[in-house]
C-alpha cells in the first residue's frame, strides 16, 4: 500500500464517520469529532507503504488532538468577546434606541429607511464574524420593521438570511479569509476594501431585490412590533461604544510603534465596558455573558473541532490528497465551479472549509499569477451563502426560529433567496477571475 492509498482509506473512513454520525442525529460538531478520532485511529492502524516515519505512538496521538483544538483559540475568543459586546449592548438597550430612531424618522422614505436597515444588520456580523449573532441580535427587529413594510414572509426571511451571510463577510471580521489566511501563513492584510465591496454590495442588492418595492413603512405597526428603548439614550450615548471600537482599531493602525497591541477579544471586552459606561439603565451582565457562552457552544464547538480534524488530516496526508485533487484541475474548470463548490462545502463543514480549500487555492492562484488577497476574498464572501444548506444550515436555521417562519424551507424562503444568492456569486466569480486588475483599484 502506498502513501496515496493510505490517505484515501483514512479519508474514506472520516467521511463514514461524519455520515454515521449524521445519520444517528449527533450534532455536527460530534460528528466531525468523530471524523477525526476515527481518521486517527486509521492512521495509526493502516500500513503507510514505503513512507520510512515511525509509529505513532499513542502520547504523540493525544498530543495532536489536543493541539489541534487550540488551533483557532484566538479566533474563539474574538468569537465570544464580540458576541458579549453586541448583546450587552442589545440588552442595554442600544439596538431598539437606533432602530426605532431609523424608523421614526425615515418611515416615509422607504429607500433610506431600507438601506439604514441593511447597516443595522450588517454591523454585528461585521463585528463578530459570525452571521447567526447578527440574527439573534437585530434579525428579529429589523425582521418586524420589514412585516411593517408590508414584506410577504418568504421575502422576509430570505433578506434576513442574505443579510446575516453577508454580515459575516463584512470586514473587520472574515473568519473564513483569517482562516484561510493562517493555514497559508499570509497576513489578513489587504482585505478589507475587497470584502466590503462585494459583502455590502451583495446586501444592499438583496435588500433591493428583496424589499426594494411596496408601501412605506406603516409607522404605529412598525413601532409596536419593536421593544421600547429605556430613556435616557441619545445618539451620543448609542455611538459612543462603535466610535470607541473604530478608533482601537485604528489607533494600533496608525501609530503602530506607540500604541499597545491590544488584540481583538481585549478591545472588544473594553467596548463592552463602554456600554456599562454609557447606558441609563443597567444591563444584566452575567446573564447577558451566560447567554453568550450558551449560545455560541455550536459555533466555537465546530471551531474547536475543525482545528483537531485539520490536524489529523494534515498528520494522515489526507489534508495534502485534497489539496492536490483541487490544485491540479483546470483553472477554467474551477472559475466555472467554485461558485456552486464552495456554498455546498460550507453547508457540509462549516468554517473547515476554510483551511482545507483555501489554503491550497491559495497557493495556486499565487502560482498562476493571479491576486490571492483579492480571490480569498472572493470565496470567504461566497462561502456563507452556504449557511442555509443542510447538513449545517446554522444561520438558515437560526433565521427561521427568530423569525418564526411558518412556511416551507426549501420551497420557501431558500427558493426565494437563489436570485440575489446567484447575482453575489456571479459577482464574486468575476473578482476572483479579474482579481489580478483588480488588485491595482481596489488594493489586494
Amino acid at each position: 500500500m502506498t502513501m496515496f492509498h493510505h490517505s484515501l482509506l483514512v479519508l474514506l473512513v472520516i467521511v463514514v464517520a461524519f455520515a454515521a454520525g449524521k445519520k444517528f442525529s449527533l450534532t455536527t460538531e460530534l460528528s466531525m469529532l468523530g471524523g477525526a478520532f476515527s481518521g486517527l485511529a486509521a492512521h495509526m492502524v493502516l500500513p503507510k507503504g514505503a513512507d520510512p516515519r515511525s509509529p505513532l505512538l499513542f502520547s504523540e496521538a493525544v498530543r495532536h488532538i489536543v493541539e489541534g483544538t487550540f488551533t483557532y483559540f484566538d479566533v474563539c475568543l474574538i468569537f465570544l468577546s464580540a458576541t458579549f459586546f453586541m448583546t450587552l449592548y442589545k440588552e442595554a438597550g442600544g439596538v431598539a434606541f437606533i432602530v426605532r430612531k431609523i424608523v421614526r424618522t425615515f418611515h416615509s422614505r422607504r429607500f433610506i429607511c431600507l438601506l439604514l436597515l441593511v447597516l443595522v444588520m450588517l454591523a454585528p456580523g461585521a463585528i463578530t464574524g459570525s452571521g447567526a449573532t447578527a440574527v439573534l441580535t437585530v434579525g428579529s427587529l429589523v425582521g418586524s420593521v420589514l412585516l411593517a413594510m408590508g414584506v410577504g414572509e418568504d421575502r422576509r426571511t430570505a433578506l434576513i438570511f442574505l443579510l446575516a451571510a453577508m454580515s459575516a463577510a463584512c470586514p473587520p471580521i472574515n473568519l473564513w479569509a483569517m482562516m484561510a489566511a493562517a493555514g497559508a501563513n499570509m497576513p489578513y492584510v489587504g482585505f478589507a476594501v475587497p470584502l466590503a465591496v462585494l459583502s455590502i454590495t451583495g446586501a444592499l442588492l438583496s435588500a433591493f431585490w428583496l424589499a426594494g418595492k411596496g408601501q412605506p413603512v406603516d409607522l404605529e405597526k412598525a413601532l409596536s412590533g419593536l421593544p421600547e428603548a429605556p430613556e435616557g439614550w441619545n445618539w451620543h450615548r448609542a455611538g459612543f461604544p462603535f466610535i470607541l471600537l473604530g478608533a482601537l482599531v485604528l489607533a494600533g493602525r496608525i501609530i503602530p510603534h506607540g500604541f499597545p497591541v491590544l488584540g481583538l477579544p481585549l478591545i472588544f471586552m473594553v467596548c463592552a465596558f463602554s456600554v456599562l459606561l454609557v447606558s441609563p439603565v443597567r444591563p444584566p451582565v452575567f446573564r447577558v455573558a451566560a447567554d453568550t457562552v450558551h449560545n455560541l457552544q455550536g459555533l466555537v464547538g465546530i471551531m474547536v473541532v475543525v482545528g483537531a480534524l485539520i490536524q489529523i488530516m494534515t498528520l494522515s496526508g489526507v489534508r495534502g490528497l485534497l489539496s492536490l485533487a483541487v490544485v491540479t484541475l483546470p483553472l477554467t474548470v474551477l472559475f466555472f465551479s467554485l461558485w456552486l463548490i464552495l456554498p455546498i462545502s460550507e453547508g457540509m463543514l462549516q468554517y473547515a472549509v476554510a483551511p482545507l480549500f483555501g489554503v491550497p487555492l491559495i497557493m495556486l492562484f499565487n502560482m498562476k499569477g493571479l491576486d490571492p488577497v483579492i480571490s480569498l476574498a472572493a470565496w470567504s464572501v461566497m462561502w456563507p451563502l452556504g449557511d442555509c444548506l443542510p447538513p449545517t444550515a446554522v444561520v438558515g436555521r437560526a433565521t427561521v426560529m427568530e423569525l418564526g417562519y411558518k412556511g416551507e424551507y426549501f420551497r420557501g424562503f431558500v427558493r426565494t433567496s437563489l436570485a440575489p444568492m446567484a447575482v453575489i456569486l456571479l459577482l464574486c466569480s468575476l473578482f476572483m477571475v479579474y482579481s489580478s486588475e483588480l488588485s491595482g483599484v481596489i488594493g489586494g
